[in-house]
């Protein structure tokens, strides 16, 4: 019944097998701190372990 309907069968495609374990739902998106807006700010750069590397880490360009 997906396979042949053609506003759902995108779904059977190889690059969507296994979403929900990718986080890639939404509530696997809501679970991981991603959206828009001023709310969502502590996950800017994909996740908080990247946004709170980014934030802790000290960048020191070349020509200061």
């Amino acid at each position: 019944a997906i396979r042949n309907d053609p506003k759902v069968n995108w779904i059977c495609n190889a690059v969507h097998k296994h979403r929900e374990l990718r986080g890639k739902t939404s509530s696997g998106k809501s679970s991981r701190g991603l959206g828009k807006g001023h709310r969502y700010s502590q996950t800017i750069g994909g996740s908080r372990k990247a946004a709170w590397l980014r934030r802790n880490s000290l960048s020191l360009r070349r020509k200061r």
